[in-house]
């Protein structure tokens, strides 16, 4: 038989349990134009079990436009072309590829394609990534979005052309 104090415990220990699953890591990156661009916009990343999901909203494109989209190793975007962020964010030390395929960069992520308005909307998953300081977390690295598309073979980085919107990762 149950006491109402063990009742009353068990309660607490559920609803502190319940409240932890909407408590997952959270970061957010504001991108913003670089050589010239007028493209800004926004990523919110959200830690999962396997990795981190990415919620992405851009603005500013050719309507139709494919761009390359991708971490890289430095959160510093203060380079007018944005080249102060460096390379692709890449601690595992394996080629440029397609994200979700092997092999590939973590800091690899799939190319957008604006919608008729200029505008990109999409969600999707990063298997591997992190929000917790460790060594593939990418809180403190940047994001960067590039003029053309990513050929997903050319070494290292996808022969994507200019950067033309770049925003740090941070905790919010």
């Amino acid at each position: 038989m149950r006491t109402p104090t063990a009742l009353a415990l068990l309660a607490i220990a559920t609803a502190g349990c319940t409240g932890m699953q909407g408590s997952a890591p959270r970061a957010v990156a504001t991108l913003e134009p670089r050589s010239g661009s007028t493209v800004s916009g926004k990523v919110e990343f959200r830690a999962t079990r396997h990795g981190v999901r990415a919620q992405v909203e851009i603005a500013g494109l050719a309507p139709g436009s494919e761009h390359g989209f991708h971490v890289h190793e430095k959160g510093d975007c203060s380079a007018p072309d944005a080249t102060s962020a460096g390379g692709h964010f890449n601690p595992t030390g394996v080629a440029h590829g397609r994200a979700g395929a092997a092999p590939h960069h973590l800091g690899d992520m799939p190319s957008l394609v604006a919608d008729a308005s200029g505008r990109v909307r999409i969600t999707f998953e990063l298997a591997g990534l992190t929000l917790d300081g460790g060594p593939n977390s990418i809180v403190g690295r940047s994001i960067v979005l590039h003029g053309g598309v990513d050929d997903f073979a050319t070494q290292p980085s996808g022969n994507s052309g200019p950067r033309i919107a770049c925003g740090v990762i941070g905790t919010r």
